[in-house]
């Protein structure tokens, strides 16, 4: 059985609805293998933030920790859906992740990968873009 050493969350501005107002993240979950591979497991994951009013800048109120929780929040486990304990919503997350493994001809077993360390790293510009309210 092949070794996932740990899961990493990449999170970046997208390129549409992104100001001092509003923000748009997109974020990819890999798996890091011991044998140095990467797999993606999650490419179509992110969110949007926004504030109305004259002069707010969305960057006040928002951390580089926020983004960070925010990343790891929305490539799982989601909430359980009614009638399903957050065990059951857990356990299927999972499952799910172990599946795409397997389509990638890899087997992991899914209780392993609910115990790695999830990293998040942000991009340099989702970074910039954060430290811009900082500077004013």
């Amino acid at each position: 059985m092949t070794v996932v050493t740990r899961l990493v969350a990449h999170a970046d501005l997208d390129d549409v609805a992104t100001d001092a107002r509003q923000m748009s993240v997109s974020v990819r979950l890999v798996a890091v293998l011991a044998d140095g591979r990467s797999l993606v497991l999650l490419d179509d994951r992110g969110w949007s933030s926004s504030l109305h009013g004259g002069g707010v800048d969305l960057r006040a109120w928002i951390s580089a920790e926020d983004v960070e929780r925010t990343a790891r929040a929305v490539v799982g486990p989601d909430e359980p859906s009614d009638g399903e304990t957050p065990e059951q919503a857990a356990a299927g997350h999972w499952g799910s992740l172990a599946a795409i493994f397997g389509r990638q001809g890899v087997e992991v077993d899914p209780r392993e990968l609910e115990r790695l360390a999830h990293d998040v790293v942000l991009s340099e510009r989702l970074r910039a873009w954060i430290a811009r309210a900082a500077q004013r």
